[in-house]
């Protein structure tokens, strides 16, 4: 026994001397920027600077974020997307979900052990923060992965939206009465690596591995790089088998890595091009440049050429992808259950999103804070509220989820704390889900991500395992549908989290520290933990009888009046000055 001991002890050592840890300093602050060379605005940096840090580290390295919000005005947390926080589900960052959100001069740290290579990102978290900035790049390289020796560099690009409004107003905009429709905001701008006119450098005969994130609020978009194939070899920070494509298409949130060979003829250079998804768009604004053009380089004494208009946007499948280590589909699901997407108006005339009628609503308590305290009442769903619409897993429970998008919009869905098997993909316009459907065919070898594609009145079967205690949210990552509802929480395995997860103290302290409760139910209530009584709820429905649109005729016509009344008043009293003149 003893040489084993020894054995297992220099093992160890050697892993700690490997392994290192990493810190970041981020003072969240605001900054002043003009991304698209037409419009300079105020947006949401870090320590001063904008854009933001890329998190770059390797696979079993440490990270500890030392976060400051130095916003004076607003709320802020940090999400690292894709990032499973095993053990660590408390350092996850979606306010009122895993945590409070920071207030106006709090500080709290993020500390956790990254052992999943691939590329992620992280942004804020609250109240759809991060369009205004905050987002950036997450690497975790892996020197020794199944891709290493095959590529001479690495490259991020980072794909995005852009406003030319800042958030808060757009928001304003979007969910009111005044939008009955609920259409999105359209983004001014596309762009990449936070700018237009991107320059990719490249020497001739070398292969880069290129990774990709789609940083956007809202618009997907093509990408293609001119004259060149890309390899596939990872999506959302799962190795796939290597797959051609001449053109990929990445929703809000998905990742892509390619290698790309460059030609070794240096004659001339050629187009990088990403292209918005124009179809998610209710409208499109006159002038609007979909577009966002770089190039690669290969001898900057050469012209940079325009981008050749295409015909027809023929981006790969990704669902045809396979994963690099060939695991099978998972075995029968212990639990089941669907989620439908609705878009609809409640009583205020807005228009909400909604999963099985549902509009999420973030409770009193962040849900994980509910979990750990609630005692043998964790795996009872109705203790973390009606509208956080939750859904208790057992500890290792094989999860079947199917997702029916009723929407005619298309919506990127994305799982924190997991992948998921897509296990089945209908067509568009197929309507509900139907498992006794004989054309229903399961993948033998899905594809798995954390983001995926649902289309217009298509649905999709996704398995998972719960094997990471913690509470997860499952949402649509267009970010106006995560402020309008689109959103539903996973509580999984909450009496093990009980057993093996504490809260760190400086978390604590950022909810003590706005008088935010810690303890109890979505309700905050600590005595009877079944007692919902003064939860927060979603606005109520319409009243009988009525539509989005009277209401909207209502409203303009009281405004219109009382607009009237008021000319009337004005005019009267002119004339009632000049009589007594």
């Amino acid at each position: 026994m003893r040489p084993l001991a020894v054995s297992f002890s220099v093992l160890s050592l050697i892993f700690s001397v490997v392994a290192k840890t990493v810190t970041y300093d981020f003072n969240v602050t605001y900054t002043d920027a003009n991304p698209d060379g037409q419009f300079s605005r105020r947006v949401i940096g870090i320590n001063g600077k904008w854009p933001i840090p890329t998190i770059d580290i390797e696979k079993g390295d440490r990270v500890v974020v030392n976060l400051v919000n130095g916003l004076p005005d607003v709320e802020t947390s940090l999400h690292f997307h894709g990032i499973f926080q095993n053990g660590t589900a408390y350092m996850d960052g979606p306010a009122g979900v895993t945590q409070c959100p920071l207030g106006p001069g709090q500080k709290m740290t993020y500390n956790f052990t990254v052992n999943q290579p691939g590329t992620y990102w992280y942004h804020s978290h609250v109240k759809g923060q991060y369009p205004d900035g905050i987002r950036a790049p997450f690497i975790v390289r892996d020197p020794k992965g199944p891709y290493a020796g095959k590529y001479d560099e690495e490259v991020v690009i980072a794909l995005s939206d852009w406003y030319h409004d800042e958030n808060p107003i757009l928001f304003s905009r979007f969910l009111s009465v005044g939008n009955p429709t609920g259409a999105e905001p359209v983004p001014n701008s596309a762009l990449m690596n936070e700018t237009q006119g991107m320059p990719f450098n490249v020497l001739p005969g070398k292969t880069y591995m290129v990774r990709m994130v789609n940083m956007a609020a809202f618009a997907a978009q093509y990408f293609w790089i001119e004259g060149h194939t890309m390899r596939i070899v990872e999506v959302d920070g799962e190795y796939t088998e290597e797959a051609e494509a001449d053109m990929i298409y990445l929703t809000a949130a998905q990742r892509y890595s390619f290698l790309l060979t460059t030609k070794n003829d240096t004659s001339q250079n050629f187009a990088i091009v990403g292209s918005m998804d124009q179809d998610l768009f209710d409208a499109v604004p006159d002038g609007l440049n979909p577009n966002v053009t770089g190039h690669l380089i290969y001898d900057s004494s050469k012209p940079l050429p325009d981008p050749e208009d295409v015909d027809a946007f023929e981006p790969f499948d990704d669902f045809t992808l396979v994963p690099l280590d060939g695991e099978y589909l998972w075995e029968d699901p212990t639990y089941s259950f669907s989620l439908e997407v609705l878009m609809d108006n409640l009583g205020d005339g807005a228009n909400y999103a909604f999963f099985n009628g549902i509009t999420y609503t973030p409770p009193k308590v962040p849900t994980l804070y509910s979990a750990l305290n609630a005692g043998n009442l964790s795996m009872t769903p109705e203790i973390y509220g009606r509208d956080t619409n939750p859904h208790v897993f057992k500890h290792h429970d094989v999860v079947e989820l199917v997702v029916n998008n009723n929407d005619p919009g298309k919506h990127p869905f994305h799982l924190h704390g997991h992948t998921f098997q897509l296990a089945y993909r209908s067509d568009d316009d197929a309507g509900l889900y139907n498992a006794s459907d004989p054309s229903v065919t399961f993948s033998k070898k899905p594809m798995r991500r954390d983001t995926v594609l649902i289309n217009p009145g298509g649905n999709m079967v996704l398995r998972f395992r719960a094997d990471n205690p913690g509470v997860w949210l499952f949402h649509c990552h267009i970010e106006w549908h995560i402020q309008s509802g689109l959103v539903a929480t996973f509580i999984e395995a909450p009496d093990v989290m009980q057993q093996t997860q504490k809260l760190p103290a400086d978390h604590l302290e950022v909810c003590t520290g706005q008088n935010l409760p810690i303890t109890g139910n979505a309700a905050a209530k600590t005595d009877n933990y079944l007692d919902l009584t003064g939860q927060n709820l979603s606005v109520p429905p319409l009243p009988a009888g009525f539509t989005a649109r009277g209401i909207v005729a209502l409203v303009f016509s009281i405004v219109a009046a009382f607009l009237g009344l008021a000319a009337i008043a004005v005019y009267g009293s002119q004339e009632l000055k000049h009589k007594t003149a």
